[in-house]
């Protein structure tokens, strides 16, 4: 989720503070930082990890294992649901992952 356009209400974009002033800092918060509940109409690192692990382990994999070097570029749900595979994190230690912007990390796969 970005910080401006992360969730869809009513047809329409709108930015974190709108929101935040809609339905209150308690419930964004659970939002952008909960597992399990995915905002309005959107979704949670729950249903992006179903997803991203899933599209990971049958293409991206199967390249690693046969040699292949791999740059992976992509939003942040979708990186901490690939951390959370890779690193074998639990539900409750991938929420209080944070990783800066255009800042590269490296993993040595090994097969």
């Amino acid at each position: 989720m970005s910080q401006r356009h992360w969730m869809k209400d009513t047809h329409c974009l709108i930015d974190q503070h709108e929101t935040t002033d809609k339905y209150g800092s308690e419930q964004v918060h659970d939002w952008r930082r909960s597992y399990d509940i995915p905002p309005l109409n959107g979704e949670s690192l729950e249903i992006c990890a179903e997803r991203a692990v899933a599209y990971f382990t049958e293409h991206i994999e199967l390249q690693l294992v046969s040699g292949k070097n791999i740059m992976i570029a992509a939003h942040g749900n979708s990186l901490r649901s690939i951390i959370m595979y890779l690193d074998k994190l639990t539900s409750q230690e991938v929420i209080s992952l944070e990783f800066a912007t255009g800042i590269p990390m490296l993993y040595i796969f090994v097969s």
